[in-house]
């Protein structure tokens, strides 16, 4: 329980923990439907066409869910209208999008932004890296879907089972395929940030198949797929947290070992021997887990200017609160507050932390925040000074290549050349020695660009090192 709780105290995994309900639960009602169809692999395609939409968004610097929603539910359309009047049929339509949105993508940021860990996100999923508005936005359509599937549950069920029959009979079963398209497009696009292009098609396909290994009537498969998939997502993110594992590749290993089980329990009724009820299989495979798992213990978004440091985006309201600081010699410019304590930045969840200070700074501006790492410089002859940072490294798309942290400058020296000592007897460390940074959140503004940087109380070097690499 100590672990539960001290989970659940970042504020970023219970937004996490919200949208992940939500996107599981729209993503295991539509499956049942898609899995019934063989469309199941539709989830592939389109998130491979929410990749391309995503580096066309980085390329142009745009919001990646406005402009990733229209593209993907457009080429859900055309992909359903390809499959019904074509004569590429179902899994040849969808290997078509999925191969060539996914050349587009690559090719995209390889030209513009190159390889770098954005893409890593892109394919692999950062939930734990969401703005407040990803969140809220994540949250209206959720709900807009799971309102959709209910509104018109009777009708997907009839075009599910007996498509013809469902025409004789009077319902416009074009129609309602375009609303099931509409609504996988949705999922897919919100299930991306989750579990990432790779790995999306298992969050519809793996509670399907799961529930129907026991299950026949459709409400019931229903049903259990919507719980199976909830169970595993939590079950899935709390495995993320303690082993320092990646969230969507925890969920999908879940879920296959609740397909193993389901199969099991499946194989063994048909034989009609006397089992425990699935239920409470499943329950008790997943209190060990869970009770294991309390026995034992995304990298940044932003882009980066020249000087390597990470660049945000803040409202008028925020720049009016909290002026930047005056790059002169002895300035007192800045203004700050830190009646609300020290924010430390701890091994445990480093990455995250320090992503949601730069994705929701408006949360942070004005805090002492506290953190340990490397300390590292950059001298760029063209701005004719020395960036200074506080560092740890973290993996990145192609290998532990990541860096994560923050610039950190005494106030009455930022932007300064500051290695050499400074008037009030401020000296920075040596660089690659081991420091602990404690300073309040400011940021400096360069071409009309904002950057976040610490404006540091102190700065003190540490005679033991913590783990220089982190993977959460």
């Amino acid at each position: 329980m100590d672990t539960i709780i001290s989970m659940f105290s970042f504020a970023f995994i219970v937004r996490a923990v919200i949208v992940g309900f939500l996107v599981s639960l729209c993503a295991s009602l539509l499956g049942v439907s898609l899995v019934l169809k063989r469309y199941s692999m539709i989830g592939d395609g389109l998130s491979h066409v929410g990749f391309a939409a995503l580096a066309v968004a980085t390329a142009l610097n745009a919001a990646p869910l406005v402009v990733s929603i229209p593209i993907v539910v457009a080429a859900a359309f055309f992909l359903l209208r390809l499959s019904e009047h074509s004569k590429i049929r179902g899994d040849a339509a969808i290997a078509l999008f999925s191969t060539g949105a996914l050349a587009i993508g690559v090719t995209i940021i390889s030209m513009t932004t190159g390889m770098n860990t954005d893409v890593c996100n892109y394919l692999f999923g950062s939930i734990l890296a969401m703005s407040k508005a990803d969140v809220r936005l994540s949250i209206v359509l959720s709900t807009a879907v799971l309102g959709l599937f209910a509104l018109f549950y009777n009708k997907i069920f009839a075009v599910t089972f007996d498509e013809n029959f469902a025409r004789a009979t009077g319902v416009r079963a074009g129609l309602y395929n375009m609303i099931i398209a509409l609504l996988t497009a949705l999922t897919i696009v919100l299930g991306m940030r989750m579990m990432g292009a790779l790995l999306i098609s298992s969050l519809i396909i793996f509670p399907a198949l799961s529930s129907m290994r026991l299950f026949k009537s459709f409400r019931s498969v229903t049903v259990s797929s919507a719980i199976i998939s909830v169970v595993c997502f939590m079950a899935g993110i709390v495995i993320s947290y303690v082993f320092a594992t990646p969230t969507g590749a925890s969920v999908v290993l879940f879920n296959m070992v609740l397909f193993a089980v389901f199969s099991i329990i499946g194989l063994l009724r048909n034989k009609r021997r006397r089992v425990p009820t699935a239920a409470a299989l499943v329950s008790a495979a997943l209190f060990t887990v869970m009770l294991g798992s309390c026995n034992k213990g995304p990298v940044l978004n932003t882009p980066k200017n020249a000087a390597g440091t990470r660049s945000v985006e803040l409202g008028e309201a925020e720049k009016a609160a909290f002026p930047p600081a005056d790059f002169t010699l002895g300035s007192a410019a800045l203004k700050t507050n830190n009646t609300n304590g020290i924010i430390e930045i701890k091994e445990k969840m480093f990455i995250a932390q320090t992503n949601d200070i730069y994705l929701n700074p408006e949360d942070y501006l004005g805090k002492t925040i506290k953190l340990e790492g490397l300390f590292r410089t950059d001298s760029y002859v063209d701005l004719s000074r020395t960036f200074c940072f506080v560092l740890r490294n973290g993996p990145g798309c192609c290998g532990n290549d990541g860096s994560v942290g923050f610039e950190v400058s005494w106030p009455e020296a930022a932007g300064v050349n500051s290695i050499a000592p400074l008037a009030k007897g401020h000296r920075y460390p040596k660089p690659e020695e081991w420091v602990e940074a404690v300073g309040t959140l400011a940021y400096y503004e360069e071409e009309d660009y904002p950057y976040l940087y610490l404006a540091l109380s102190s700065l003190e070097v540490k005679r033991q090192r913590g783990a220089e690499f982190v993977s959460q």
